[in-house]
């Protein structure tokens, strides 16, 4: 038997559901590895989260004294979960990472030029997770030739299925 969420849908066996998506980072960056990370929250961002109001497309992480802090997003208070607290909806909220994850982000970030950029929020296990990619950014015409690239392949999988149903 399934565990049910309180939702009402299925948990599944890996106990984890996409909370949010960060779909313009793979347009505007090629992104290289992806690190799970941790993120320190508070109680009425927890609240917050499950009721999906978070907006994280135009934030990146950054490094400060050996950490690494998720910067710019912007999780929107419930107003019936943060009445006795005074919530900023905007703070830097540390990522949580082993330190030779760390130390391998730091020297990839200050010596080759990448930046760090969430590209995805979800539960793991009860705990919210940040998957956080390295990444350069595309100058314009490497946006124009990934968009080629996957209109192709869209076409060429039309072809192929209508040649299938054909024969």
């Amino acid at each position: 038997m399934t565990k049910k969420n309180r939702n009402g849908k299925d948990s599944g066996s890996s106990g984890s559901s996409t909370i949010a998506l960060n779909k313009r980072a793979r347009h505007e960056y090629s992104l290289e590895d992806r690190y799970e990370a941790g993120i320190m929250l508070q109680g009425w961002e927890v609240k917050a989260l499950r009721g999906g109001r978070i907006a994280f497309a135009e934030s990146y992480a950054i490094v400060k004294n050996g950490e690494i802090f998720l910067f710019g997003a912007q999780i929107v208070p419930l107003i019936s979960a943060s009445t006795h607290v005074l919530a900023d909806d905007r703070r830097t909220r540390k990522l949580l990472l082993h330190s030779h994850e760390i130390d391998r982000l730091i020297g990839r970030v200050e010596r080759d030029g990448y930046t760090l950029i969430p590209t995805a929020m979800y539960w793991k296990s009860g705990k919210v997770k940040v998957e956080i990619a390295l990444a350069k950014g595309k100058q314009e015409h490497d946006k124009r030739n990934a968009s080629k690239e996957r209109d192709w392949k869209l076409e060429k999988q039309r072809t192929m299925r209508r040649h299938n149903r054909e024969a």
